[in-house]
């Protein structure tokens, strides 16, 4: 019964050990990128432990396999949106990774340069 008893410490470790950082190294990771926003990585580690996935996150971390948050957390770098259901908003827009898989595309209100560039085809 002692065991069993002691058998959450681990993983409240690990869950402690999670900061900004871990979670940033961990999505890129993740995604298969470097560089992503340390801003978003913040954000979207709060939504996570706002829905009580934090001691996932760091088991994920540590190496366990979770298919679905760890497609959670791509999904999430991709689209910008928050994993909250609650509070269903985006994380960000302008800096998704969306836009760098669709590099033929932009996000709306932002311009793709000169008046008159959208004139010209697209250098191949």
């Amino acid at each position: 019964m002692t065991a069993l008893a002691l058998a959450p410490w681990p993983t409240l470790a690990l869950a402690a050990d999670l900061d900004v950082d871990a979670f940033l190294a961990l999505s890129e990771k993740q995604v298969g990128q470097s560089g992503l926003s340390k801003d978003i990585a913040s954000a979207m580690l709060n939504a996570y432990t706002t829905v009580g996935k934090r001691d996932a996150l760091a088991a994920l971390a540590a190496g366990s396999n979770d298919a679905d948050l760890a497609n959670s957390i791509v999904a999430s770098w991709y689209t910008g949106e928050s994993p909250d259901p609650d509070a269903p908003h985006a994380l960000d827009y302008t800096d998704i990774l969306l836009w760098d898989a669709m590099d033929y595309s932009k996000p709306m209100g932002y311009c793709g340069g000169a008046t008159g560039y959208w004139a010209e085809p697209p250098e191949a």
